[in-house]
């Protein structure tokens, strides 16, 4: 599997027992969707490999405790640790209205209600406090805090994202 063809799921952060039990820390809002999984990939440098589940069940909120087949040992289990987890893309839910993944409107076009199109969308930085769009507005970068006040519209038809920035924001930066 392709990780360009899979979305992260979260990260093994913990063993759990001495049977080789692990703590998934999932980057979700309803981590109650993914208890029900027969299977995930588990990266290990460049590769996604496919681990097969035992049995899981949801671990203080957002943390999935999992049983993998043939990680039975505290070694076995060391040695996923701090490993990345990923599942195939068609098993994301649909999202619609105003709702999106990140790596959904990756190159939409940003449209500012005032200042009509800012440019192109190449990332999304959700590293800072508070997650920012990374426009490409002709070479110059823009950056607009991901606000529900500010997403106005996102039009998956026309691969548009319409905001209403505050006023002087872009001018800003260009």
């Amino acid at each position: 599997m392709r990780k360009e063809d899979c979305f992260y799921l979260g990260k093994i952060v913990t063993k759990y027992s001495f049977k080789g039990e692990v703590v998934i820390k999932l980057d979700t809002d309803e981590p109650e969707l993914y208890t029900e999984m027969e299977s995930v990939y588990v990266e290990f440098g460049a590769n996604l490999v496919p681990f097969f589940i035992d049995k899981s069940s949801l671990h203080k909120g957002n943390q999935l405790r999992v049983q993998f087949e043939d990680v039975y040992s505290d070694e076995e289990a060391e040695s996923i640790l701090k490993c990345g987890v990923y599942l195939p893309l068609d098993l994301l839910p649909k999202l619609t209205g105003d709702k999106f993944y990140f790596h959904e409107v990756i190159g939409f076009t940003v449209v500012d209600e005032n200042y009509g199109e800012v440019g192109t969308l190449v990332h999304i930085n959700d590293k800072a406090a508070q997650p920012l769009f990374e426009i490409d507005s002709d070479g110059k970068e823009v950056f607009i805090p991901m606000i529900d006040d500010f997403i106005k519209k996102v039009d998956r038809a026309n691969k548009t994202i319409h905001v209403n920035a505050p006023e002087g924001l872009i001018e800003l930066y260009l």
